[in-house]
């Protein structure tokens, strides 16, 4: 079986916490999902979860904001105006 990219970070967490093998796999394949998630995605679908809780555009457009801002890998900062075309074209 060849040597994945990732399999220093999954013997780590499986010598570290109570998962399996194949769970350390699926939990780093979904973080790396998450953390490649392009920018224009992760506004849209922040923007439904957020609105779905209720919240105005106001406020829904500073929380992706900041939200951003601290992603592992931020992207190059957004105005609100930015942040409203990508959601309503």
């Amino acid at each position: 079986m060849p040597a994945g990219p990732h399999d220093d970070l999954i013997a780590h967490l499986v010598r570290g916490s109570p998962l399996s093998a194949g769970e350390a796999e699926r939990v780093v394949a979904e973080v790396l999902s998450y953390f490649a998630e392009p920018v224009e995605e992760f506004v849209r679908r922040r923007h439904t979860e957020l609105q779905r809780r209720g919240l105005t555009n106001d406020r829904i457009f500073e929380q992706v904001s900041v939200e951003l801002g601290v992603r592992r890998v931020a992207p190059p900062a957004l105005s609100i105006r930015q942040l409203r075309r990508i959601v309503y074209g």
